[in-house]
């Protein structure tokens, strides 16, 4: 752990000039309390670090949140070992993008199952109960219920170290969360310009507490993330069930489910540190108090990890979200060619398209070297690698 500032720690090897400046600006703010703390894959972002965790007291940054209101992860051990997989992996791989609509802006024609009709349900009395409608934020909000997205989003078939098959995938809130953030980051920009603050960055704006503006995003915002939850659990059912026809299961019942871990990344909650109640705002961490399991991917060519907390007070109780990405996405279109891409892929079933392109995993931080760096905010309990990977354009 490096002390930059009284207010900013990194637990970063891997640190370039201009995500600390970023970090140490928004460690700067007078709600900070008592610092910021920089995760081992910390690199720049919109709003605020991505890898930084921020404990505000009488206040949230939206920006701070991210626009994808709780990403996060969710995967499932299988009783099934490797050497049970049918040796042609396509056919699953084509069964869940089938399954499962991919990329920017994709949704279901329509809603056909009773556990997404059961998750409609749920989140439609949550949103009544919150004081809003979904649907003027975004109005396919529930066709878009079990869709996986572009960019880093993917699904997995891994296996660990033992041998032992998992399904894992990556996803978030979807087009309804990206409204709800980009409608209070408005909001707050639009409240500071309001009461004259001096700012130093736009993205640092803020809602206060005790104010309806604040009220109001707490309840969208929380809405938002158990809709990313749901959205990974309704995903993981149809991956499940394509897996189980591919394996000759039968059923996605015939699926025993022996291990389930499902967690966000990019979220806000009332927590206790040091003494005070804070808003606890993970920007690309996960919440590794002691004993919580968690997910640590890697990217789509490299390990993900499987981790319980060891809960450093220093850290926030809080551990990396991933690798962290070393070049921008234009920058690895620039630096990386497609035969690099299929070279770092090799084994393992995939789409071969340049769409991936900025995706490679040279694109990011050494995932081993990124977990060097939490050694003490994690604890490792397995090691998944990929041998089927989905991804949307």
């Amino acid at each position: 752990m490096e002390k930059i500032t009284p207010t900013l720690l990194s637990w970063a090897s891997i640190l370039d000039d201009t995500t600390r400046e970023q970090a140490v600006t928004t460690a700067s703010m007078p709600f900070v309390h008592p610092h910021v703390a920089l995760m081992p894959d910390a690199h720049l972002g919109l709003g605020a670090t991505v890898g930084s965790v921020i404990p505000t007291r009488g206040a949230i940054v939206p920006a701070a949140v991210g626009v994808d209101i709780g990403c996060g992860m969710i995967a499932v051990r299988t009783e099934y070992p490797r050497a049970q997989l049918p040796a042609d992996r396509r056919p699953v791989r084509e069964a869940i993008e089938r399954a499962v609509p991919l990329s920017a802006g994709a949704a279901n024609r329509t809603i056909s199952r009773e556990h997404t009709r059961s998750r409609l349900e749920r989140l439609t009395a949550l949103a009544q109960d919150a004081g809003f409608e979904p649907g003027d934020y975004a109005k396919r909000w529930d066709l878009q219920l079990g869709t996986l997205g572009s960019g880093n989003h993917f699904i997995e078939i891994t296996v660990d170290e033992e041998d032992r098959v998992w399904l894992f995938l990556h996803s978030g809130s979807r087009g309804v969360g990206n409204r709800i953030a980009q409608h209070h980051i408005t909001v707050a920009r639009e409240q500071c310009e309001r009461w004259w603050i001096d700012l130093p960055h736009r993205d640092l704006a803020y809602l206060v507490d005790g104010t309806d503006e604040l009220d109001a995003y707490v309840r969208e915002m929380q809405w938002a993330q158990t809709y990313a939850l749901l959205n990974r659990e309704e995903m993981m059912d149809r991956v499940v069930r394509q897996f189980a026809e591919w394996v000759g299961a039968g059923s996605a019942d015939d699926v025993v489910r022996t291990e389930g871990i499902n967690c966000h990344h990019n979220y806000t909650e009332r927590e206790r540190h040091f003494g005070r109640d804070v808003w606890l705002s993970r920007k690309g961490a996960i919440n590794a108090e002691a004993g919580r399991p968690g997910l640590i991917p890697g990217s789509m060519g490299t390990a993900s990890y499987v981790v319980v907390g060891k809960g450093d007070p220093v850290a926030l109780n809080s551990a990396p979200h991933g690798a962290g990405r070393e070049y921008s996405r234009t920058a690895a279109r620039k630096a990386f060619t497609r035969e690099q891409l299929q070279q770092a892929m090799v084994g393992i079933e995939y789409r071969d398209t340049d769409a991936f392109l900025d995706e490679i995993p040279a694109a990011y931080k050494d995932i081993d070297r990124v977990m060097a760096d939490a050694a003490d905010l994690v604890e490792v309990r397995h090691v998944l690698r990929q041998v089927v990977n989905v991804k949307g354009d």
